[in-house]
């Protein structure tokens, strides 16, 4: 069987129709003739009202307490400080591995669409975006895709695995082929006083530093487009690798795959597999919208530390847990999320691990999960001192690091414990991290999204 080359596969993954921002149109009309000479400004834009996003809910904006809500005795979580808020929207829950199967079978399907084109003139693009430099081409979805066409068949040969590495001669996707390319502004950068475009020499002056590492001059608006390929596929060996000395074979077997886990969180997720997502979720979104001629919506992306903490609390003011309250039991004696309770009898709170998410009651937002089940990925970059710095302003401290970076600089927050976790760890104001190239069998994540103003 012949195996993708780099050029092929490099073409390949360049035609994943995959921007990580889009922008909003702008519509451009004459106001010359209007206002009779009064500043009335550009008129006839149209009036939007942003619908509610499917599965999630509106967290309010305003100020609150971030930080411990309990005495730290042991010093490890940083001190008490009152930030403010803008308002956005969360998932109502945990984003799923049958949500995360759509995201993996898009990229299949993209990359299975792209080597058919090569040959096959249906799967041929039909459109392509003018004068754009990075992906000028769009892969044609209205042509249905059957796996099983004879004449399709060796062509697609190349997305499953060598038969000299086929278990028990099963034929199977190689997932290793499911790498994801995006694109994104690095707003940070772009917007240091010495990267401005200088007026008086007409250029730029300052540089810039890729993922890698690498520093460039300046050329033009284009050098603050990142790009980075991630496979996409979870890491269903972190059910072993997590515990030693365990039976944990069967999850690792069946977690993602079977039907059975759909509405399990999925796990095995790094942080830079969730950003992915994450991306991939603003364009598929945005590209409906565009289809229908409606603006393009706000991006979709990991919560900060800050606006995660705001959502876990519901609402409430210095609570220990989203519940409100001291305790993980109800006045009944149920435990009230899933967590490793007591000296580890994880089955008492009806979980042995992950389970279903909102197995449990929501707290006053209406989001599940917000303590226990599985931890979840923030954007925010972990320091110890984060809270000591950090703006009072819609916090966060972001820090994108490159290949050669010591680990210290690629610790990213976790925020709300996990089903190992004790009780400490699914308290709102504790915080935690996990690097962002590692996967694990306990985090998972949801997406937010800025909501336009804070007039709800």
């Amino acid at each position: 069987m012949e195996k993708i080359g780099s050029h092929n596969m490099s073409r390949t993954i360049k035609r994943l129709f995959t921007y990580g921002s889009m922008a909003m149109m702008l519509l451009v009309s004459g106001c010359h003739n209007s206002g009779n000479g009064e500043l009335v400004g550009v008129q006839k834009r149209g009036k939007y009202l942003e619908p509610t996003p499917q599965g999630m809910v509106l967290i309010p904006g305003r100020s609150f307490n971030m930080g411990p809500s309990d005495q730290d005795i042991t010093g490890t979580t940083s001190p008490t400080r009152t930030v403010d808020l803008a308002t956005f929207w969360m998932d109502d829950t945990e984003i799923t591995n049958n949500e995360y199967r759509q995201f993996v079978y898009w990229v299949r399907d993209s990359i299975a669409r792209d080597l058919l084109s090569q040959k096959y003139p249906e799967f041929k693009p039909t459109t392509t975006r003018r004068g754009d430099p990075i992906d000028p081409i769009v892969l044609d979805w209205s042509v249905k895709l059957n796996w099983r066409k004879t004449e399709y068949i060796p062509e697609l040969e190349q997305l499953y695995y060598d038969k000299s590495e086929r278990i028990f001669g099963k034929k199977e996707l190689d997932v290793r082929k499911l790498n994801y390319n995006y694109y994104w502004i690095d707003l940070q950068q772009a917007s240091r006083r010495q990267n401005s475009y200088d007026f008086t020499k007409q250029a730029y002056t300052g540089s810039i530093v890729d993922l890698n590492g690498k520093v460039a001059p300046i050329q033009n608006r284009a050098s603050f487009v990142m790009t980075d390929a991630v496979n996409i596929y979870p890491d269903t060996l972190v059910w072993i690798r997590d515990f030693t000395y365990a039976f944990n074979e069967p999850w690792t077997k069946m977690y993602f795959s079977h039907p059975g886990f759909d509405d399990y969180p999925v796990v095995g997720v790094s942080w830079k597999q969730a950003k992915a997502f994450c991306m991939w979720r603003t364009n598929f979104k945005n590209t409906s919208l565009s289809n229908k001629g409606d603006y393009a919506v706000q991006d979709y992306r990991l919560p900060t530390e800050a606006e995660w903490e705001l959502a876990a609390r519901g609402g409430l003011d210095n609570s220990m847990y989203p519940w409100g309250g001291y305790y993980t039991r109800s006045k009944t004696g149920c435990f009230l999320a899933n967590f490793k309770p007591m000296r580890g009898n994880y089955s008492d709170d009806g979980g042995k691990a992950s389970i279903k998410v909102a197995t449990y009651e929501p707290n006053g937002y209406g989001l599940y999960d917000m303590a226990g089940n599985v931890a979840e990925w923030t954007i925010t970059a972990y320091d110890e001192s984060t809270y000591n710095f950090m703006h009072d302003m819609n916090p966060n401290f972001e820090y994108n690091a490159v290949a050669d970076d010591p680990p210290t600089m690629k610790r990213k927050v976790i925020r709300g414990g996990s089903w190992k976790d004790i009780a400490y760890y699914i308290q709102v104001g504790t915080r935690t991290f996990e690097y962002q190239d590692t996967a694990k069998s306990y985090v998972g994540f949801r997406c937010v999204r800025s909501a336009f103003g804070d007039e709800f």
